[in-house]
Parts: C-alpha cells; structure tokens; sequence
C-alpha cells in the first residue's frame, strides 16, 4: 500500500464510476473550471465533484476576445498547476483549438494532457465529425467528454456565442449527435448554451452523464466559469451565470454555496435558462 499517496483516505478521489452512481442515484454534479493551484486547492475544500481546466483560460486568464489563441502549451501548464491543488475532483482538461485535427495528434496531445498535465479526462468539442476521433481515443482507454451545443472554438464560423437547438432540426441534430458520441465511448457529455428542454431530453437520453453550461436544471450536472461566479470577471456575463460572491464572506464560501446550490437543485433557476 502506497501510503504516501493518501492525501485524504476519507475522502476518496471522484472517479468516472463515481460519476456514473450520482447519475443513477440522480445525485447532482457540482463541477468548476480552474487555472491555477491556489483556486484548486479551493475548490478540493469546497467538495466540487469535477474540475476543469478548460480552455476558456484564454479569455478569463489571458484576456483574449476568443479560445482559439489557446495552445497545447498553455493547457498543459495550466492543467499540472491545477493537478497540484488537488485531491478529491475529477480532472479534466480541454484539448484547444485545432489540437485534434487527427485521430494521431488527438491521441498525442490527450497523453499529454494526461503525463505531463494530470488530466483523468481530455474534453473535445464535438458534432459528427468528431465522433470517430471520440471512439480512437476510447478505443487507446482515454475518458473522452464530449461539447455539443455552443463551441467556442467555432465561434468565428457559426457567427458569436449564440443559443443553439431553438430550431426543432438543430435539437433533432444535437440529440442525434450526443447518442452518436455516447456510442463512440464518450464517458461524459458536456451541453453549452441550449434550450433546457433539450437539455432535458438529452439528459434522460443518455446513460452517461451530462453536464450542462447554460442547459437548464435537469441536466446531471452543472458547470461554470470559475471567475465568474467569484465576480471576478469584468463586463457582462452571460445570462446563466450568478454571482455566489453576493454575501459570501469569502471565496470558499462562495464555493460551497456555490456546490450547495447545485446539489439541491437551487441553481440554475428560470432566469438563468433559455
């Protein structure tokens, strides 16, 4: 027994059968993104389920307009700082823009994430074209998540951050596509930006877990920008976003009631779905 590595034996690490459980016993997610190792060691006190070292650092940390300036170099950086801050989250880190053009870069840059990062689970935006990369990557025993629904590194060919799935084809093409991935071994499905009754839908569909940005209250999970939910990003918001700094006596504070609202179900409320 590796004794040394036992942080915290009363509070065992999450891992994806743990995630797998909380969907079947409809216990709710509570999952944050994270940069740095001072905020994931927060996050750990906090009790969030699922970290995620996503690729909206280039916006939130490096205060690009976009994520696509984001490199391998910057998620694998980021990605081992935050695995440094933590013991009971789940890891993940997002492959950025054009990192998986491939079935063979996708596979090398996701053992990069995870040798040099830490990540238990690469993050691909995804749609049909993806779905055999998903089913690769599965294939070589890498946890996939899939994105479906708004992808930020798509934003310059689908026109902004824009809702996806009001029309009924959209939603039909979504739900269809977020088979397709579970199909292809994806062992979560992340929904950004749709309507919440697809997210509701998809939700229901799907024996893995989804969790949703943005996606209503009956999705498995939920996740937000770290930043934002500490009031720390300047500007407007989008509408799904609450403030958890409000009253809060500090940022583990914030963080558990951020946590506590999910797991009862508190948030997301009407004025935060589409």
């Amino acid at each position: 027994m590796y004794t040394h590595l036992q942080r915290d034996a009363g509070r065992p690490p999450v891992t994806l059968s743990t995630l797998a459980q909380m969907k079947a016993e409809r216990q709710k997610i509570a999952c944050l993104t994270c940069y740095d190792a001072s905020f994931a060691v927060l996050l750990d006190r906090a009790d969030v389920d699922v970290a995620l070292v996503g690729d909206s650092l280039g916006m939130a940390v490096q205060g690009h307009a976009t994520t696509v300036p984001v490199t391998m170099d910057h998620m694998a950086y980021h990605c081992a700082a935050v695995a440094r801050g933590l013991h009971r989250p789940f890891l993940i880190a997002d492959l950025p823009f054009m990192s998986y053009p491939s079935k063979d870069l996708a596979l090398e840059h996701s053992v990069r994430l995870m040798q040099e990062g830490g990540a238990k689970m690469v993050k691909l935006e995804s749609g049909g074209k993806q779905t055999e990369i998903v089913e690769f990557l599965s294939g070589h025993e890498i946890a996939v998540c899939a994105h479906l629904g708004l992808k930020p590194q798509s934003v310059h060919k689908t026109g902004g951050f824009r809702v996806q799935g009001r029309e009924r084809e959209t939603a039909a093409r979504l739900l269809e596509e977020a088979r397709q991935l579970e199909a292809a071994g994806a062992d979560i499905v992340l929904l950004e930006c749709i309507p919440a009754a697809l997210g509701k839908l998809i939700s229901a569909e799907l024996q893995v877990p989804v969790i949703g940005i943005g996606a209503g209250p009956d999705t498995d999970g939920q996740i937000l920008v770290l930043y934002d939910i500490l009031d720390i990003t300047t500007g407007r918001k989008p509408r799904f976003v609450r403030n958890f700094m409000a009253g809060a006596p500090g940022n583990l504070e914030a963080l558990q009631r951020y946590v506590q609202a999910v797991k009862q179900g508190e948030y997301p409320g009407p004025e935060h779905c589409f």
